[in-house]
């Protein structure tokens, strides 16, 4: 194209193939712009994920918390501190980026971002470092230092804490031509507003990464612990929590992880070694007599081999020996006495007898399951409950206990929540009666039916429902003030059909 005269045609192909140059030039600036948007938003929703994971994960450490704070408050204590650091960090380059976008009208065409300035000027003031820039260097190593310190005493963490060191480094960097330059200088000077941002989500991405990988070898190095044969605890498991004397004690000893493929080297129980018949599938069967009534000991030790070592588990536990029951136990869940009309709960039950070996029975009574029954008494003053238990030698014990059958007591009247008092014309116009159990175990809702109500010097107006007639209104308007109406007589039901008493009287003082 150079070289000689050109025609006017010439001249006019060779622009074009210049212009034809810069759109193609153009077109890969805006495809990497646009690269570089997508990345971020795709970091961000990645991001998003992550603090859901992270949130869930340390839900379920805060749980365990609560279940076993001995063991779990100091790793939970460890992870918040880490969890701290990240979203101090985090929420500051929230904010720088919510700074940067703002310098765009739309902070979603990527293509926009192409400019230098507003972040060059933001970091940096010729070759220095500005004082914003300053701090951005300084909050990547309080995050960085802040996670070495926390994580630094512990062993199975150490990867972590290298690779916090890398990825969150600012020391100088080597180009590509040799020149060493500041870490800042390196990563965002003279880059495109988008490439920045770009960055700086890759580092909320960082943290995201650092406490999920931080939170999972917490736990992981826990399990490793409590793999441990030093942390296995020896159990003793009676086949039940009581035993008549005369009777063998039966039960087991298990591990607290209870492992088929673990033998202990040596058990002692009660100063006698077990022989090799009591260990089986991980479990060490026991039986011997129980001894006298009252609590019983049962002391000794597991041994095993690990490695070298010779590791010892205590065993300590109790369990109760008791005579044979001649008696059984009856207790009304709610009283000491049964009402007619509601459902009664009860739990009835034999000392040393499992439930599904008692046999209740009365006029009235239901079983639902698991020593739980359900009384509703009909007519009569008293009830008889029969219990028979069955032993487990076969033999019967039985027994019997009476309980009283009461009505429902009588309710109370009320309107405005009072029986007595004095209240507003309005409020008695427009209030509803109703009739109140008081201190009464049961909830039983009444419906008030029907009442008389009586101001001085009038009739007596008889209302059917909970409110105010006409009539009764009429009356109540030609009350004065001070004057003291009644409501009596009043009636109601419950769900349950049966007779419910006329409830007390109300006597309200009207204040206007």
């Amino acid at each position: 194209m150079a070289g000689g005269k050109q025609s006017a045609r010439q001249k006019m192909i060779n622009l074009m193939y210049l212009v034809f140059i810069a759109m193609i030039a153009m077109n890969m600036s805006k495809e990497v712009l646009s690269a570089f948007g997508l990345m971020n938003a795709k970091l961000i929703d990645n991001n998003q994920s992550a603090d859901v994971r992270n949130a869930q994960f340390m839900q379920g450490l805060a749980d365990k918390v609560s279940e076993q704070p001995a063991k779990y408050a100091p790793l939970k204590a460890e992870a918040d501190n880490i969890t701290n650091l990240g979203s101090t960090l985090s929420n500051y380059l929230e904010d720088l980026k919510g700074k940067m976008t703002a310098t765009v009208d739309d902070p979603t065409n990527y293509q926009s971002m192409d400019g230098t300035d507003w972040l060059d000027q933001y970091f940096f003031s010729g070759d220095k470092i500005t004082k914003n820039g300053q701090e951005f260097l300084d909050q990547i190593a309080t995050y960085r230092n802040g996670v070495k310190a926390e994580l630094a005493n512990n062993p199975d963490l150490k990867d972590i804490v290298a690779d916090v060191e890398k990825k969150f480094a600012t020391d100088k960097v080597t180009n590509n031509e040799g020149k060493k330059l500041e870490w800042l200088d390196y990563n965002f000077k003279g880059y495109p507003l988008v490439a920045s941002l770009t960055k700086m989500t890759q580092l909320q991405s960082d943290i995201k990464t650092t406490e999920a990988e931080m939170l999972s070898s917490m736990l992981a190095g826990k399990l490793k612990v409590e793999a441990s044969l030093t942390n296995f605890d020896a159990i003793v498991v009676p086949d039940k929590t009581a035993f008549f004397n005369g009777e063998q004690f039966t039960g087991r000893i298990i591990l607290g992880k209870k492992d088929a493929t673990l033998k202990p080297f040596k058990v002692i129980i009660n100063g006698q070694e077990l022989d090799e018949d009591a260990m089986q599938a991980g479990e060490t069967m026991l039986k011997f007599p129980a001894g006298r009534v009252g609590e019983q000991k049962i002391s000794g030790e597991f041994q095993f081999k690990e490695g070298d070592s010779l590791i010892t588990i205590p065993v300590e536990s109790s369990y109760a020996v008791i005579p044979k029951p001649n008696a059984a136990t009856i207790s009304a869940d709610k009283m000491n006495v049964v009402y007619r009309g509601v459902s009664n709960p009860m739990t009835i039950s034999f000392a040393g007898v499992p439930d599904n070996k008692v046999n209740a029975s009365a006029a009235g009574l239901s079983s639902k399951g698991g020593g739980k029954y359900i009384m509703t008494p009909g007519s009569g003053k008293e009830v008889t409950i029969n219990v028979t238990g069955t032993l487990p030698d076969g033999s019967k014990v039985s027994d019997n206990a009476k309980f009283r059958i009461k009505d429902i007591p009588k309710p109370s009247g009320t309107i405005a929540g009072k029986s007595e008092g004095g209240l507003p014309r309005n409020n008695v116009e427009i209030g509803t009666i109703k009739a109140v159990l008081e201190d009464f175990d049961f909830d039983l809702p009444l419906t008030v039916t029907s009442f008389k109500f009586k101001v001085p010097g009038q009739a007596t107006v008889n209302v059917n429902g909970s409110k105010l007639n006409g009539q009764a209104k009429a009356a109540l308007r030609k009350a004065r003030r001070g004057d003291a109406v009644q409501i009596f007589d009043i009636k109601s039901k419950s769900n349950t059909g049966v007779r419910i008493k006329p409830a007390s009287p109300i006597a309200i003082e009207l204040s206007n």
